[in-house]
């Protein structure tokens, strides 16, 4: 067996040589796919490609770039891989020893189990999923039957090919399971508590609902509450998705798990601990059963379900032909050598993908892929960006509105927050020369004051205007008016005591965002817009992109409804979000898109990650995902006509089974090769 393995390898070099040999030097090559010059191939670079494909090298550095602290549980994994290779070198030796010397036979047994346990724990998992009849279950009995019959040596083998087939399957079945949400992680043991005029500790567990909690810059709000006093900026990005602060003030709501950035404030609290809205969402979040978590990769379905063909046929054999020719025909393996280059075929693109800065978790999602035929977005945070975008300066009095946004961004020159940006953004459109200010005055919650020419320039939020004394003539109603339906917010600009203009701002589509929704339409993909907001944006965004449908105003639990409302509909949905509100959502969908930066619940729940924090790589996905496709209709190919031609051949020209394993081995020869060519296509270019 061995040597066969050994030629068989280098079979397969050879093929993949003389195939870059004969490829075609003008190849056409796709904008977004693009392969590496094939004329550098090189066989150990090659080696080192199919090393860290099978140890999912690649995918693991991008978990890391997601989360630094995988990178522990990643060594000590490694460290237990280490552990579990001397056990297993141990076990063999145990194996060997015992077919040599019947006293050791009890420790080889032992070693043989020990090296059987990946194919014990996935036989067991098909039993639990109902699916009796596997390779598994096959490859489990033949080796306790070589137990039995004391052939440990070829037991212990076999064992050892098993397991290693069983590891790769585990690494693209990514069952991992987790706790997705741990809501009250960031937040302290001990919380302020204003009680009849002083502030006190108090253990976080024992808040009340109208308990008055105090807030400072740099905490976790632990409540969700109304703000009885103070103003503060908050990131909700955790909650939402959008990564810019919002700025609270009295009367307002505040959410538990959110980030008090700047400020302080007191909070009636009207819920705490479980019953907070963020810890709602975790618990229907971890509750939720995946769509993968009864998915099973294609490779192993083809082999499983062709096993019982095989098997069928050779009981038909053996009283035509007898028991020569019937062990010819189980030689044949219809469809066998799929439960291995299906799995191989994944972490292999699994691979070439994170090199492109795509981290697809879960290998399943391949089979997925190619079956959506509904794609829904997010709106906040995935459809748009971080920093909104400046359309409309009213201008009042004397004042034109290049000076308007002359002074604000003047005033906002140094700020960091996205609305600065927004706002410098478009003077540098407009190529205006900005002044220099001689003093500023940030006020946390309300805006900046800044002295630009002897005149004192004020920017900020209506109150911020009304708090400096400062009044706003009535003609403005009719634009304050307008823009919470729109989810537009405004900035006020003053010059001295004079209200001088305002500045309309709404939410920034992502610039690639029309691009690859024209080419996912082309595909003959269905997509919805579904948004916590207003129907008026929802409904100009989806206008924008040229979307048909759309929901707006749709509450986090009703995100899943929707789900798999479309799902009842007949469609296999792909979501694509990025916030805690999204993640059940994206848990109830056959397949998950997130960005990188979104909330940790986002990232954790999706199967794919744009590590690139853009839309860009949707294209490129699809075009991926068609090459995966021919691949894999190639290893059909190999995996089920060299069996029909062996078992044609043992009834027609009375092949044996010498020439059904000839055959056999033609077919993993040709698989593997058609397998292992996208690392050819696509190999790194080394210097």
């Amino acid at each position: 067996m061995l040597i066969e393995l050994a030629l068989l390898g280098g079979g397969v070099l050879y093929w993949l040589k003389n195939r870059q040999n004969q490829s075609r030097p003008n190849q056409t090559k796709t904008n977004s796919v693009k392969a590496s010059n094939i004329n550098k191939f090189s066989f150990m670079q090659l080696i080192k490609d199919i090393k860290k494909a099978i140890a999912a090298d690649g995918r693991r550095q991008l978990h890391v770039e997601i989360d630094p602290k995988q990178l522990e549980s990643v060594e000590k994994e490694r460290q237990k891989n280490s552990q579990r290779l001397k056990l297993s070198g141990g076990a063999t030796v145990f194996a060997i020893l015992g077919s040599i010397y019947p006293v050791f036979s009890v420790f080889a047994v032992l070693g043989v189990l020990y090296l059987s346990r990946r194919i014990f724990v996935r036989a067991w998992k098909d039993i639990k999923l109902k699916h009796y009849l596997t390779t598994n279950l096959i490859a489990l009995i033949m080796t306790i039957s070589m137990i039995a019959l004391g052939q440990l040596v070829l037991a212990a083998f076999a064992a050892v090919i098993g397991s290693f087939f069983a590891k790769i399957v585990d690494r693209v079945e990514d069952r991992t399971q987790q706790q997705l949400i741990n809501v009250f992680a960031g937040h302290p043991q001990q919380v302020w508590v204003l009680k009849d005029g002083v502030e006190i500790q108090m253990d976080f567990h024992a808040i009340q609902a109208n308990d008055i909690v105090i807030v400072n810059a740099g905490e976790v709000i632990p409540i969700d509450g109304i703000i009885k006093s103070g103003a503060a900026s908050i990131d909700q990005h955790i909650l939402t998705g959008e990564n810019q602060p919002i700025e609270k003030f009295v009367g307002d709501s505040v959410f538990a798990s959110t980030l008090l950035l700047s400020g302080r404030v007191s909070i009636l609290v009207e819920t705490a601990g479980e019953a907070t809205v963020a810890a709602k969402i975790g618990q229907v979040l971890n509750q939720t059963q995946s769509y993968k978590d009864t998915l099973i990769t294609r490779g192993r379905q083809v082999s499983d379900r062709f096993l019982p063909v095989t098997m069928g046929i050779s009981a038909v054999t053996l009283p035509v032909l007898g028991l020569h020719s019937a062990t010819a025909v189980l030689w044949s393996g219809i469809g066998a050598t799929m439960g291995a280059l299906g799995p191989l075929t994944v972490l292999i693109y699994q691979q070439i993908l994170s090199r492109q800065s795509i981290l697809v978790k879960d290998g399943r999602a391949f089979e997925s892929l190619r079956q959506v035929n509904t794609i829904i977005f997010d709106k906040t945070g995935t459809l748009t960006l971080e920093q909104p975008t400046v359309t409309q300066i009213h201008s009042f009095g004397e004042y034109t509105s290049n000076t308007i946004l002359k002074y604000a961004a003047a005033a906002e020159y140094r700020q960091p927050h996205p609305v600065a940006k927004a706002v410098l953004a478009k003077a540098e459109e407009l190529q205006l020369q900005l002044p220099e200010f001689d003093e500023a005055n940030y006020e946390v919650g309300y805006g900046i004051k800044v002295i630009i020419d002897k005149q004192i320039i004020r920017v900020g939020s209506a109150r911020f205007l009304q708090r400096e004394g400062i009044k706003c003539p009535e003609t403005i109603q009719s634009i304050q008016q307008q823009p919470e339906s729109k989810s537009h917010s405004l900035i006020y600009v003053s010059i001295d005591q004079q209200l001088a203009g305002i500045l309309e701002m709404q939410p920034t589509i992502r610039p690639e965002a029309k691009e690859m929704i024209q080419y996912l339409k082309q595909r003959g993909l269905k997509l919805v817009i579904i948004s916590g907001d207003h129907e008026q944006p929802t409904r100009k965004m989806a206008e924008t992109l040229g979307i048909e449908r759309y929901f707006a105003e749709i509450m986090p639990e009703n995100k899943a409804k929707l789900v798999k409302q479309l799902r009842n509909e007949g469609g296999f949905v792909c979501f694509i979000g990025d916030g805690i509100n999204d993640a059940i959502a994206l848990k109830s969908a056959q397949l998950s898109i997130s960005l990188k930066g979104a909330s940790t619940a986002a990232t954790d729940t999706a199967q794919i990650i744009f590590m690139d924090g853009t839309l860009k790589h949707l294209k490129q996905l699809f075009q991926f995902m068609d090459e995966f496709e021919d691949t894999m209709k190639t290893n059909m190919t190999t995996s089920i006509m060299p069996g029909a031609i062996s078992i044609g051949g043992i009834y027609l020209l009375h092949f044996g089974s010498a020439a059904a394993m000839g055959i056999f081995y033609l077919g993993c020869f040709a698989g593997l090769g058609n397998s292992l060519w996208p690392l050819v296509k696509y190999q790194k270019d080394k210097e």
